[in-house]
This record gives structure tokens, C-alpha cells and sequence, in this order.
């Protein structure tokens, strides 16, 4: 497993949303890093835990989820390679919530010290992994309207709009298809549907040619359909202009 690959997987991911100059880069890339493979549904970081490091996923999809008291699973956001999903451990340690993979994911431990040494070292970074912060705070306050305010078949296609999206930012889509290695069940737990209600409203829309998905693969069919279905507005992911621009037909 390749260290500096999963490092640089990290610059891109930040530099979606601001240009870093080399020497930063160069610091990123200098950052220690230990691997650690997790099985799908295996728990990265549990809630209750006090953290002394920082998890980048390097390969695969984690996400974060809390359980409620009868037992069921609320995921609380999607996280892909390059994203440091815990950043915010460096300041409030103990989890609030569990962060698990969701396929089997290769993820980098970096220490707490040398994240802080490297942010009071260099304003750029701390400014980038903030920005990333209030990025993520701007995605929660869009997952609140969807699961709150939108109908099934929105609350779908915008998941399937931000997810090919920010596939596409980083280098992991042709802005037409990729990869979406969710379940069903999986997609009614970030979505806050039941796995039937879910899975009938899918169909809806496959039978109206806005995506395929065969073999954990998604195609968009009509980005621009699916996009209004969605009421869908990339802004509240803050790209960079370029940065993941999806051409309709």
C-alpha cells in the first residue's frame, strides 16, 4: 500500500476547495501515516471513544452513524478517499458518534501532535482543514432539509447527484457513472426511509430513465431531470470553479 498515493489523495481532496502553493503540499505529503485495513461493517472509531489520532480514508466508503434506542441506524454522512472524516477530533476527543466502513476500506492513522504541529506551523492548512469543517457543516445542514423537508424520490436523487458529484471533484468519476457500493437498506439509513419505502421509490426512478445501477455501479441517464427531481444546487458543497463540472445533455 502506497503512503504517499493515500497523502496525495488528501491535497486533492482539499485543494476541491482551495489551491494550496507547493510547499504546503509538500507538507501534507511529509504527514506520518500508519494503515489499517477495516472490513465492511466494521466500526473505525466508536462512540464513547477518546481519539489520539486522525483517520484519513485512503480506500473505500465510511461513513459516520449514530443508533438510536431501538436499535436503528441514522448515517450521518458519507466519506470518501482523501476526506479525514474526525478531523475535528483534534479539539473534542471523545466521539459523539461511530464512524465505520461501509465497504472494506484501507484508512491512515495520522497522530493528533503531528496534525497540530503541522496546522500551527502553517496558517494555509489550518485555514484548508477549517474550511473543510464548515464544508462539512454546510452538507449536514443540506442533509437536515432533505430528510426534513424533501420527498423520498428528492431525498434519492439528491444523494445520487452529491455522490457522483463529488466523485467526479476527485478523479473518481467521468461525471457520468461510478461506483456506489450501497445497499439499499444502507441508502434508507442515510435517508431516513424505510428499506421498502426506499426501495419503491427506486424503482420510480430507474422506470423513468434518470439512472442505471447494476452492479453497485450508478450511470446517470438524465443529470439534468435527475438534478430538478433533486432541487439539486452544487454551492452548498463550496468546489472550486472547475472542480467538478457535470455537463448535461
Amino acid at each position: 500500500m502506497d503512503k504517499q498515493l493515500y497523502l496525495e489523495r488528501l491535497v486533492l481532496k482539499l485543494e476541491t476547495h482551495v489551491p494550496l502553493p507547493p510547499a504546503e503540499r509538500e507538507k501534507l505529503l511529509d504527514l506520518p501515516l500508519a494503515l489499517k485495513r477495516f472490513e465492511a461493517g466494521q466500526d473505525i472509531v466508536r462512540e464513547g471513544e477518546i481519539t489520539k489520532q486522525c483517520c484519513l480514508v485512503a480506500e473505500g466508503l465510511v461513513c459516520r452513524y449514530k443508533i438510536v434506542g431501538d436499535g436503528a441506524r441514522q448515517i450521518l454522512s458519507l466519506h470518501l478517499p482523501g476526506d479525514i472524516p474526525d478531523i475535528h477530533s483534534l479539539l473534542i476527543e471523545r466521539m459523539d458518534h461511530c464512524l465505520g466502513a461501509l465497504t472494506p476500506a484501507v484508512v491512515g492513522l495520522i497522530p493528533h501532535d503531528a496534525v497540530r504541529a503541522l496546522t500551527r506551523a502553517s496558517y494555509r492548512i489550518s485555514e484548508a482543514f477549517w474550511r473543510e469543517t464548515l464544508i462539512e457543516a454546510s452538507i449536514y445542514r443540506e442533509w437536515m432539509v432533505g430528510i426534513g423537508r424533501r420527498s423520498a424520490p428528492s431525498r434519492i436523487a439528491h444523494l445520487f447527484c452529491e455522490f457522483i458529484t463529488k466523485m467526479t471533484a476527485i478523479g473518481l468519476s467521468d461525471g457520468v457513472t461510478c461506483n456506489l457500493p450501497l445497499t439499499q437498506p444502507e441508502i434508507a439509513d442515510a435517508l431516513g426511509l424505510s428499506t421498502v419505502h426506499m426501495n419503491k421509490k427506486l424503482r420510480e426512478i430507474r422506470e423513468a430513465k434518470l439512472v442505471r445501477i447494476r452492479a453497485n455501479r450508478l450511470t446517470v441517464l438524465d443529470w439534468k431531470g435527475l438534478c430538478h427531481l433533486a432541487g439539486f444546487d452544487p454551492d452548498y458543497l463550496h468546489l472550486q470553479p472547475g472542480a467538478a463540472k457535470i455537463e448535461s445533455d
